[in-house]
Formats: C-alpha cells, structure tokens, sequence
C-alpha cells in the first residue's frame, strides 16, 4: 500500500522534520499527531496517509492493522529564479520542490515467503538426480562385472 505525492513546493529538508514523526507509527497516531502539528508540510502529508489508506481499503486490507512502514522524502524539480542585486548583477534564489512516498505495511497479516520455497526446491532436485545417477553407474559396473 504506497502513496506518492510529486513536486509538493517545500524543501525536502522541511518535509523530512515531517515524515520522521510518523515513521513506524500506527496510522490512527499518525493522524492525530499531524493534526496537531503546526507545520505546513503536515497538511499534505495528512492528505496523502489517508490516500494510502484508501489505497489499502480498496486492495481489501483491514485499516485498523495498518502501520506506517516507511516515508521517503527525495529531492524534487529545483526551481531557479533571479533576485536584483547591487552594481546591475543578480543572484539566484533556488525554489526547491519534493517528492514524498508513503508505504503502509498490515502488521496483523502474516507473510508466506514464497522466494525461500523455489529455492529449497531446486537444490534437492540437483541432489535427487545425482542419486540416481550414482545408482545407475553402480548398477552398470556391476553388469560389466558380471
């Protein structure tokens, strides 16, 4: 259950402030702590946990269960203006933007690696075949023998 929020105009060094309060947080927490935040990132990311959670609700996930796993704050488009200064030169003022991802993760629901299974497979298979193998060798030499 993941959520993106693309070129929200604040620097990415601000929204972290943000994003690390919620971090492995239940969201029912989450949300009460953003509300009661007075930042100005805390209105967005508020918007986009509850974009995550419809996210889940709609993948058929129980909501009560759902923990904030992770918050990626990256850097975004850098906008680049022209402020006057002395003397007819100029300086350059940098409007940076931020890219925030939100991951959710449902603590009640249990994982069943399926990865580790293929692997466990293929190596006994490998050592099935050698057996056999061996086998039909001894069986050979002994007719040879005979």
């Amino acid at each position: 259950m993941k959520a993106f929020l693309k070129n929200y105009r604040q620097s990415p060094r601000k929204v972290r402030l943000v994003a690390d309060l919620i971090k492995g947080k239940r969201v029912s927490e989450a949300f009460t702590q953003l509300k009661n935040l007075p930042k100005r990132a805390s209105l967005p990311m508020e918007k986009l946990l509850a974009s995550a959670v419809a996210n889940a609700k709609n993948g058929g996930v129980n909501t009560e269960d759902l923990y904030v796993q992770n918050v990626t704050v990256n850097e975004g488009l850098v906008m680049k203006r022209s402020m006057p200064r002395a003397r007819g030169s100029a300086s350059r003022i940098s409007k940076r933007t931020s890219h925030i991802m939100l991951t959710l993760i449902d603590k009640g629901a249990e994982v069943k690696p399926k990865k580790a299974e293929k692997k466990e497979k293929t190596p006994k298979v490998k050592a099935e075949k050698k057996v056999v193998e061996k086998k039909s060798k001894v069986a050979k030499k002994a007719e040879v023998k005979e």
